[in-house]
């Protein structure tokens, strides 16, 4: 019976797909344990991720416009072929408002044992180059298994000339409040400070917190990064690869009373941490392909002095 075991081999987990009532094609991931992850074909972005308590672990805004075609705030987004306003594209790239497609052929990756995925594409044809740099295509696998959710996208240059890209994976998580929150893993890192009209700094403290706005692009960062709840005793664990730089984000009190999609009070609620490739873009060459990756786990903290023990999350567990 052992060695029919070990020939059988776990298969993904199925998908469910239908429109919500907003009428918008929404993909649900489950997996065995309970957890579950949403994803909308617009803009191919994930709008919920709960664990098997079914606690949910990504932010949504208070007022979010769920009849739109445009990107919803919270959630995760890919933000790409440009991040923020540096460059002459669509501020904050074109694929958050693009209806994605199922990828039907996607090309292979690392089997999909006891996960529950999903396979999406966007594809340009360089018609647009005020929106488009030129003709790409975008594929992205978000899988979810327990305790996980990870996305791995990558992006294949179709045109005949070099396509050069900034990009940002926008991961709004919940908190239980922003002043309860510190990220670490960034310290003595530099990074450029857009409250300051990106004056470039060096982080001093030993884990960021946050007393009021923020919104920072730090630089050559390590590929684990963990945002503690002190509150809720929860650690987000982010692993990226092949993305260098991370944007922390918090809107704060005035600039949240300022934006329309936004609640007065919802900056207290969410933290942005994103895996980013910004301070240098990526250029592929004709038919190269560029391949990222990101894990989101979460842990228990585990604290000494009131911070969380760096070796168990920052260097792995043993």
């Amino acid at each position: 019976m052992s060695s029919i075991r070990t020939r059988i081999k776990p298969r993904p987990m199925p998908l469910n797909i239908f429109q919500d009532k907003d009428g918008l094609p929404r993909i649900i991931l489950t997996e065995p344990t309970g957890s579950s992850a949403e994803v909308l074909l617009n803009g191919g972005q994930v709008v919920s991720w709960k664990n098997e308590r079914k606690e949910e672990l990504l932010f949504m805004s208070s007022k979010a416009n769920w009849k739109q075609s445009k990107a919803i705030r919270g959630g995760i987004s890919v933000l790409f072929p440009q991040f923020g306003n540096l460059g002459s594209l669509e501020q904050l790239g074109s694929a958050r408002n693009t209806l994605w497609s199922m990828d039907r052929d996607p090309s292979p990756l690392p089997p999909l044992d006891n996960q529950s995925s999903v396979d999406l594409v966007f594809k340009s044809t360089g018609v647009d180059l005020k929106t488009r740099p030129s003709s790409f295509e975008f594929r992205l696998r978000i899988s979810l298994s327990a305790g996980k959710l990870i996305l791995i996208p990558r992006v294949r240059n179709t045109d005949n000339k070099a396509l050069t890209f900034t990009l940002s994976i926008s991961n709004y998580l919940s908190v239980s409040d922003i002043s309860e929150v510190r990220v670490e893993g960034l310290e003595t890192l530099d990074y450029f400070d857009n409250v300051m009209n990106r004056s470039r700094f060096t982080e001093q403290a030993d884990a960021i917190t946050f007393d009021g706005k923020m919104d920072r692009v730090y630089l050559r960062t390590p590929t684990k990064i963990a945002i503690i709840d002190h509150e809720k005793k929860r650690t987000f664990v982010l692993q990226k690869n092949a993305m260098p730089d991370a944007v922390v984000w918090n809107p704060g009190y005035r600039m949240a009373k300022a934006l329309p999609d936004l609640g007065d009070d919802d900056y207290k609620f969410m933290v942005c941490v994103d895996s980013a490739a910004i301070e240098t873009p990526i250029v592929l060459k004709p038919h190269e392909e560029w391949k990222g990756h990101q894990e989101l786990s979460t842990v228990s903290s585990s604290y000494c002095s009131g911070q969380l023990d760096p070796c168990k999350v920052l260097y792995g567990f043993h």
